[in-house]
């Protein structure tokens, strides 16, 4: 039988997300292939249980589902984001990410708290990562008042959201707030997690594919503060340096 889930008591209620999760379990469990999903979990950590649905076959199953549905208001947003969270398996994560994603231009300000929920909650690179840079950065792209969030959220406790913080402008490019960039990177250059070291060298190496020099003289003004990793993620783009590893 299929079990849709109420999903958490603070979602808001929303027929289309009542349709959409009918029909996402539905389909999501009539193609579980259990032997794959042993293996998908021990490659994700153990983060979570999968039900063994590789991308492109989940992403058509997600198509089917979608067909025919209406566009969302933010609050089916986010009714089906937090349903979907608050199934077990991976692959719903991965469906709301995606319907995030798509719909990321259809949510306002107010929707950062949820986006904040959602990286903090079964927290791992593979839905962090995508929300930081299609989601978070969508909405501060819109609305630039919320980067006095993502000043707070880069000295968060939290090293996801420290990670959400650095890449929510990997997509940016030519309207990247560089000297906000450079501060974050500084500011968590000593940070002893790798999740954390590996995304600032990404948000470099992302910039420098619009502005290399910028990177170039920041990497060689700072040398020193970054550990060996950052600095080769950082130049991957650019080349080397004199006078850094």
């Amino acid at each position: 039988m299929t079990v849709t889930g109420a999903g958490p008591a603070d979602a808001p209620g929303s027929v289309l997300a009542d349709t959409v999760l009918e029909r996402l379990t539905a389909a999501y469990e009539g193609a579980a292939d259990p032997g794959r999903a042993a293996a998908m979990r021990a490659y994700m950590k153990d983060v979570a249980p999968f039900l063994g649905l590789p991308t492109p076959g989940r992403r058509a199953l997600s198509r089917a589902v979608l067909a025919g549905m209406p566009r969302p208001a933010e609050a089916d947003c986010t009714a089906i984001a937090l349903r979907c969270w608050a199934l077990p398996h991976r692959e719903y994560h991965y469906f709301a990410v995606d319907f995030l994603r798509r719909h990321a231009g259809r949510l306002s300000s107010a929707f950062l708290p949820v986006t904040r929920r959602l990286v903090t909650t079964t927290s791992w690179w593979d839905t962090v990562d995508p929300l930081a840079a299609h989601v978070v950065g969508s909405l501060v792209a819109a609305d630039p008042g919320l980067a006095a969030d993502m000043d707070d959220w880069i000295v968060d406790e939290d090293m996801w959201v420290v990670r959400t913080a650095l890449l929510h402008q990997l997509r940016h490019k030519e309207r990247t707030d560089a000297d906000r960039l450079f501060a974050y990177c500084l500011r968590q250059s000593g940070h002893p997690d790798f999740f954390v070291r590996k995304a600032i060298g990404w948000c470099l190496r992302e910039y420098a594919k619009t502005d290399p020099e910028a990177v170039r003289a920041f990497l060689v003004r700072e040398r020193g503060r970054f550990a060996p990793l950052t600095v080769r993620e950082a130049l991957k783009n650019i080349g080397t340096v004199p006078g850094l590893p």
